[in-house]
């Protein structure tokens, strides 16, 4: 059994399903969301609560929501509102949100350092086309943030070699239907119809698992 962990969590199948084997692994993981004022965050939140709730692991501590700004550097992004999400047709490209992990692994890792944590997760795939998610690009980054704060620090991408269906698949017993990924929620339920939530339905058909969530578009 190994120490503690931060594992980055968005409320996602991923991170979800990867915060739950990693209480299996570590005496003590410190899940961190940070918000960016993105326009899914709201309804994210509220589901990752929900599914931490569910799960109810005494070695997951309490989550700890941090802020990183993005909108003075995004302007008129997608991600804001302030134009279309990307539809169910687009490619995974069409959803790349600039400096998305480093951003993240900046904030977290200076959060370990205060906390004495030596290592973070996320929950890249394999399918993930974007240069900040690579093992090489992610070995140096967690080097050169752990020699600019003095403290080693390991970024860990433990699903990175698996498929979503294949996440699912190790996830089916866990509350999966509290997960949330959608990029333009209607309330507090998935749209159906942009990229995110055609990518989840695909996955769920492809894993053979019943997909308990509610869509807007069926």
């Amino acid at each position: 059994m190994r120490r503690s962990i931060c594992v980055l969590v968005s409320g996602g199948l991923d991170s979800d399903v990867l915060l739950a084997e990693l209480a299996k692994q570590y005496s003590c993981v410190w899940p961190v969301y940070i918000r960016q004022h993105l326009v899914w965050e709201t309804v994210e939140l509220y589901w990752l609560k929900r599914y931490l709730r569910a799960l109810h692991s005494p070695r997951i501590k309490p989550l700890r929501v941090l802020t990183l700004p993005m909108e003075d550097v995004y302007e008129t992004h997608w991600s804001l509102g302030r134009k279309p999400a990307p539809g169910s047709g687009t490619a995974d490209a069409a959803v790349y949100l600039p400096g998305r992990n480093q951003g993240l692994t900046v904030k977290a890792a200076v959060f370990c350092a205060m906390t004495g944590i030596l290592e973070i997760a996320l929950g890249s795939l394999n399918h993930n086309p974007f240069p900040d998610a690579t093992p090489a690009f992610l070995k140096i980054w967690g080097k050169a943030l752990g020699q600019g704060l003095a403290s080693p620090l390991k970024i860990r991408a433990p699903f990175r070699s698996l498929s979503k269906a294949e996440v699912i698949r190790r996830g089916r017993d866990l509350p999966l239907q509290y997960s949330f990924s959608c990029l333009a929620p209607k309330r507090r339920v998935h749209c159906g119809r942009c990229n995110k939530c055609a990518e989840r339905r695909r996955a769920f058909r492809e894993a053979g698992v019943l997909d308990r969530t509610i869509y807007a578009k069926r």
